[in-house]
């Protein structure tokens, strides 16, 4: 099965509602004005029910089949910008400043309001389908909080799905695999307090700057010398903020950074592996610290027989040679996580073609892609619900 001719003829339609959402990006929840707009068109396409505010901004439109009664599949994109200042160039770019969709969440809105047309339209399947707009993927959870607000009880959502696109990757292809395909995202802090005074007195002083060079480099060794060389971990320190002026020792500096895994045994490994390593350069030294941990984003995990599914879908749009069924999980985050940890169901990547990759400001989503993107869905919906 080819992409499907209603699905090309939508592509102009959708790329419209796609670059009137790039023009106007919004943040994490605040994404009001986006809410308002999936919510308006959901109503014109005769969607059976459409709830606002789930997840704080979250949108849920219901769409009830004609063959009969059965489950509820989940379908779910991403509505959030990033706070980038876009370089695109594009004649639909941000109107906002330090603002853009620069990770696709324009598309992937856009594609699963063309996939709720077309299946408003035909209801060619047996129960019902949901289509979840989820607020604050980037960073802010808002998939956790929508399955904290009810959402998959409310609506017997019995399995969830969700996609996202890939620059690299060509048009018309897809890709997935079954376990774990995104990292869990971890945020450390840690606070080193010394003793400050002259920086021509260094033997005075108890220096951070030096206790945290030191700490930086021991946290290389959780990666080379403390997980198995098989398993997955990034420590990555991406801030060191310490001192004021040229001739002073400072009596405090600030670590951060991310941790990054795909088992949660390893996760486990690094937070503890963390702090002991923290805490005991800082006592060689004569130092003390704190440390901060946040558990983030959980690893992204497909449930086997969901991801079989996605797949078979997948092959039938693209053709079996243009998904790759083994695809190598990222240790980018993301927060479908806790959906799947609600519900069985399965992640998968769709082609962006030759682009600049995401979270990048020169980045825009492919327009190409919309119809393969809608026919994925269609599949999957009318497969998963076949009377």
């Amino acid at each position: 099965m080819p992409i499907l001719n209603r699905a090309a003829e939508l592509q102009n339609e959708v790329a419209e509602w796609r670059r009137h959402l790039h023009r106007n990006p919004e943040l994490l929840f605040a994404v009001e004005n986006t809410a308002s707009f999936v919510e308006k068109k959901l109503k014109e396409f005769g969607v059976d029910e459409v709830v606002t505010g789930l997840g704080r901004t979250g949108v849920v439109g219901l769409i009830r089949g004609n063959l009969g009664t059965g489950r509820t599949i989940g379908l779910r994109a991403d509505m959030d910008a990033l706070p980038i200042t876009e370089t695109s160039g594009k004649p639909w770019a941000s109107e906002t400043s330090g603002k853009m969709h620069a990770c696709g969440h324009d598309g992937h809105t856009a594609m699963l309001l063309g996939t709720a047309k077309y299946l408003a339209e035909t209801r060619n399947f047996a129960g019902q389908v949901a289509v979840i707009f989820q607020p604050a993927e980037e960073g802010g959870g808002g998939g956790n909080e929508m399955v904290k607000d009810g959402m998959m009880e409310r609506f017997a959502i019995a399995e969830v799905y969700g996609m996202h696109n890939m620059p690299g990757m060509p048009v018309g292809h897809f890709g997935s695999r079954v376990g774990p395909i995104m990292a869990s995202t971890d945020e450390f802090t840690i606070t080193i307090k010394g003793r400050g005074g002259h920086a021509a007195q260094p033997h005075k002083t108890i220096d951070p700057i030096v206790v945290g060079t030191q700490i930086v480099t021991a946290l290389q060794t959780i990666a080379s010398r403390t997980v198995d060389p098989l398993a997955s971990v990034v420590v990555s320190v991406t801030k060191f903020n310490a001192g004021f002026a040229h001739n002073v020792i400072p009596e405090e500096a600030v670590l951060g950074g991310t941790v990054r895994t795909l088992m949660p045994e390893v996760r486990e490994i690094g937070e503890s592996r963390i702090r002991t390593i923290a805490e005991g350069v800082a006592q060689i030294y004569g130092a003390t610290v704190q440390v901060a941990y946040n558990r983030n984003y959980p690893v992204t995990v497909n449930h086997a027989d969901e991801t079989g599914y996605a797949l078979e879908a997948a092959a039938e749009i693209a053709g079996a040679g243009n998904v790759q069924p083994s695809l190598d999980p990222m240790m980018g985050g993301e927060d479908f996580s806790y959906m799947l940890l609600a519900r069985p169901g399965a992640f998968v990547f769709m082609g962006n073609g030759d682009t600049a990759g995401l979270h990048h400001p020169a980045y825009d989503f492919n327009d190409e892609a919309i119809p393969h993107g809608i026919s994925y869905w269609v599949k999957l919906a009318e497969t998963r619900l076949a009377a």
